[in-house]
């Protein structure tokens, strides 16, 4: 009962978002992981505790892009950062 050659009528639903999604998708620009850092790289480079890191994020002096469980954050965003801590 309910069950076709596509699954049942669930599956078809999460099919047919995917699909939606899938469409939408593609007409966004390329992203390369040269243009993101991940936290442990941020905190690497400024020597500092990845928790450090996700302080920033979460005070919201760094903007960053959640996928998944793992944050990213753009190059542009930590130039600013540097900025906004640099000392005259």
């Amino acid at each position: 009962m309910g069950m076709s050659k596509y699954g049942n009528a669930t599956e078809r639903a999460r099919f047919s978002r995917f699909s939606a999604w899938k469409r939408t998708v593609h007409h966004l620009p390329p992203v390369t992981n040269e243009e993101f850092y991940s936290v442990q790289e941020l905190a690497d480079i400024l020597r500092v505790n990845i928790m450090t890191i996700y302080r920033y994020i979460k005070a919201g002096k760094l903007k960053a892009y959640k996928i998944g469980k793992e944050f990213r954050i753009e190059k542009e965003e930590f130039q600013k950062l540097l900025n906004k801590a640099k000392t005259k």
